[in-house]
């Protein structure tokens, strides 16, 4: 849909999209295509992943990216980090990290009177866009210390509240392939982050032209589209876009579908499902849609907003049981088949 063909926002939302929600969400999908322009100067397809991390930015969202090594996830985080004028930091998880590592710490200094003060000494938490690189290679009170920070965009040390800088934005990468030492993500915090994106591997064109684009000294500088009071702006105005009643009660229904003791899961579900999504879940499908929607071009949510944003919402958040790896069955066609079931 073009930007002269935006749908006018409808009379129930004119009591919370003033005049500067309503510029803001028209010129958004003009200002989305302006960016993965803009990245593919350096970003050779991974289009989905573009789409999927725009998306939980403007939801206030965190991802979870799962791909191989050398699939360009880095590049892609700190390019984006250049086009959002955003501060840009990155963290290599290892098993020695320590949280005072990543919060930072009390140091203890003299001061000029003789005496001694506790000064504290911000860490690398203390960013807008950060990269937790494998974070699984964590021990689980680092990987406790960056869950408060993800969560209540603030950290602790020492009795002490700081609070993170705005927007806050966390991409964690994790390699599924190699497991050995690492610490498996609790659930808890594996509910923190909006999205679960599955980095692939590029298709035969596209690796030919990665492989011609970097073997010569080339290195592309990215305009600046955005900065951090514009996001928070866009954000405030993604959040005005009213959910109808008709598609919040679908939102629900599909969540409380996914939870094997629930009297409306179905059959598969209840066989093939130990753990279902909480309703962290429902509130993080909502943004999701809003946002879909105004890329879109529209002021209110639709049920294909939920179901283009099911899968990312739900596949971290649905534990398998001994059925299923038994007969082979993926939570990606157990979701598929939840919501064909639920249609």
């Amino acid at each position: 849909m073009s930007q002269s063909q935006l749908s006018e926002p409808a009379s129930e939302t004119d009591a919370s999209l003033n005049e500067r929600d309503i510029e803001l969400l028209r010129n958004a999908p003009e200002l989305y295509h302006q960016i993965c322009n803009e990245l593919g100067k350096r970003i050779i397809g991974q289009r989905d992943a573009i789409r999927h991390l725009f998306i939980a930015l403007m939801a206030r969202g965190h991802c979870l990216m799962i791909g191989v090594p050398g699939l360009a996830k880095t590049l892609l985080v700190q390019s984006l980090a250049d086009i959002l004028d955003l501060d840009f930091q990155r963290i290599q998880f290892t098993p020695d990290l320590m949280p005072g590592d990543i919060t930072g710490s009390e140091i203890l200094e003299e001061g000029d009177d003789g005496k001694r003060y506790f000064r504290f000494a911000k860490g690398p938490l203390f960013i807008q866009l950060l990269l937790a690189d494998e974070i699984n290679r964590t021990p689980p009170k680092t990987q406790a210390a960056l869950l408060e920070a993800m969560q209540e965009k603030h950290i602790t040390v020492a009795g002490h509240t700081h609070q993170l800088q705005a927007p806050f934005f966390v991409l964690a990468t994790q390699n599924p392939v190699e497991q050995e030492g690492t610490y498996t993500l609790p659930e808890a915090q594996l509910d923190r982050f909006m999205f679960n994106l599955t980095i692939d591997y590029p298709s035969h064109e596209e690796e030919v032209e990665i492989l011609l684009s970097t073997t010569v000294d080339r290195n592309a500088t990215l305009s600046k589209l955005l900065d951090a009071d514009r996001i928070l702006a866009l954000q405030h105005a993604v959040r005005q876009i009213p959910v109808p009643r008709s598609v919040a009660d679908y939102v629900v229904h599909l969540v409380q579908a996914t939870r094997p003791d629930h009297p409306d899961s179905p059959d598969f579900i209840r066989r093939y499902l130990q753990w279902g999504a909480g309703p962290r879940a429902s509130q993080n499908l909502a943004l999701a849609g809003k946002v879909i929607a105004m890329l879109d071009g529209r002021f209110n949510v639709a049920k294909e907003d939920i179901i283009e944003a099911a899968p990312l919402v739900l596949r971290h958040r649905l534990l398998t049981n001994f059925h299923a790896e038994a007969e082979g069955r993926k939570v990606n066609d157990l979701i598929a088949d939840l919501i064909r079931h639920i249609n």
